[in-house]
């Protein structure tokens, strides 16, 4: 246990808590507030776009005295507040946080920690130097699914761990949105490989699967095949409601995805999020023009892979490999865990897993138990609010769960991830010296 886990706390009553950076995801653990007003306080926004303050500032009633453009104003303000829930961007992580803690409050802070390994180390060591608690938003760890196959594995339902296998799969529509057209699709725009920015989940559950032992050797592969201009088809153009002669049967046509269905609203369309809406032929039109999310999939300026496979050798011999593959037609996540007196098998969005041990009675190779958890319709299998339930345990001093991402255990998992991308980009396979680091 770090020093900022040890570290006490006087708060009592609800925590108050001031958003940094007032997107869809910071808002979301932000509404927790609305349900459980006794446990937790909206004080306070900082964030540049006029329009994302104004909207925190109606939603929780904010006096101008709460409300900043930027983190160094609330940073130069006696504290003001318990914590601060930081949704902002990947790049701006670690500088909007590390002022923050250095000033004494507490941090729930969006995943990935930073795109960086020195970003993350730096962040960490800012947060023990000022005994500060720091939770990342490692919601699946608290989705049903996850949180029940994790306590058969600490009960040893199938023994020690051998191997890991575990795949996310990323529906062509969130593909083409998020990382062809959109703000994740190229590094310099958006700070994150696809791997950390997508998969930092599915890290963090395997090392939180392996508790207590750590990763030592990490290779992995990866390529762009898909989407990029020489894959283009045969007529098409270079936006889909302009130039393109295959719009009409072509899966990823803007006006399909995004008018038709409509999908990732708070993607493609400005001021979503603040309740602008656009008619029909204002989408269009716009799709038309400038919107970044008009443009043929084959046509635009990602340089992020598409797919990559990652392999884990661990201090204790166990092994585990993780599948990123993008732009298929069913979103879902998948684990396979084989111990040595069993194994346990599952697809998250069913919300189901079997757990399988060898038996030769009665004419039969094996027994299987069926385990059903009630899927929620929240993407992270309902656990946003858990999450944030847990934060406020957390900043105040009391017992938390098993599933709590503190900063000490989640850079693992971001720190393997990094030595992953690492591996791909030499083609060789990268050794993890923990001895060489401080956490």
């Amino acid at each position: 246990m770090t020093k900022s886990q040890q570290t006490g706390s006087a708060v009592s009553g609800p925590v108050k808590v001031i958003i940094v950076g007032a997107g869809s995801r910071s808002m979301n653990y932000a509404s927790f507030s609305k349900k459980h007003p006794e446990l937790m306080q909206i004080v306070g926004v900082v964030d540049p776009d006029s329009l994302r303050r104004d909207n925190a500032v109606r939603q929780y009633d904010l006096p101008d005295s709460m409300v900043f453009t930027k983190v160094e104003e609330l940073a130069a303000q006696p504290k003001l507040a318990d914590a601060v829930i930081n949704g902002t961007l990947d790049a701006q992580h670690v500088s909007t946080s590390v002022p923050l803690l250095r000033k004494g409050y507490d941090l729930l802070l969006e995943k990935p920690i930073g795109i960086s390994e020195q970003e993350v180390l730096e962040l960490y060591e800012v947060a023990e130097a000022h005994g500060r608690k720091v939770m990342i938003c490692h919601v699946l760890r608290y989705a049903p699914f996850y949180v029940e196959l994790q306590k058969a594995l600490s009960e040893g339902v199938i023994g020690d761990i051998i191997h890991i296998q575990t795949e996310e799969n990323v529906d062509y529509h969130h593909m083409a949105t998020a990382f062809v057209r959109g703000k994740f699709a190229n590094r310099e725009r958006g700070g994150s490989s696809f791997l950390m920015q997508k998969c930092c989940h599915d890290l963090d559950l395997i090392t939180w699967f392996k508790t207590g032992v750590r990763p030592v050797k990490v290779s992995s592969y990866g390529n762009i095949i898909q989407f990029r201009e020489d894959r283009a088809p045969q007529g098409s153009g270079t936006r889909c409601l302009t130039d393109c002669g295959i719009e009409e049967s072509c899966p990823y046509s803007a006006k399909k995805l995004y008018v038709d269905h409509p999908l990732w609203g708070t993607y493609v369309w400005p001021r979503y999020l603040e309740g602008v809406r656009l008619n029909t032929e204002e989408k269009l039109q716009s799709l038309r023009t400038d919107n970044p999310f008009g443009r043929c999939v084959w046509r635009c300026d990602n340089d992020i892979v598409d797919h990559q496979a990652v392999l884990f050798e661990f201090e204790d011999g166990s092994t585990a490999v993780h599948n990123l593959v993008g732009a298929t037609a069913k979103a879902c996540r998948t684990v396979h865990i084989t111990g040595t007196k069993g194994e346990i098998q599952g697809l998250l969005e069913d919300g189901v897993f079997v757990i399988r041990h060898p038996d030769l009675a009665e004419g039969r190779t094996y027994t299987e138990k069926r385990v059903e958890i009630p899927v929620s319709n929240d993407m992270h299998g309902g656990g946003d609010h858990r999450l944030v339930e847990d934060f406020l345990r957390v900043v105040k001093g009391q017992a938390t769960s098993p599933s709590t991402a503190s900063l000490e255990n989640s850079i693992i998992g971001h720190l393997a991830g990094f030595r992953a991308d690492a591996s791909m980009r030499t083609g060789q396979s990268v050794v993890m010296d923990w001895k060489g680091m401080k956490v």
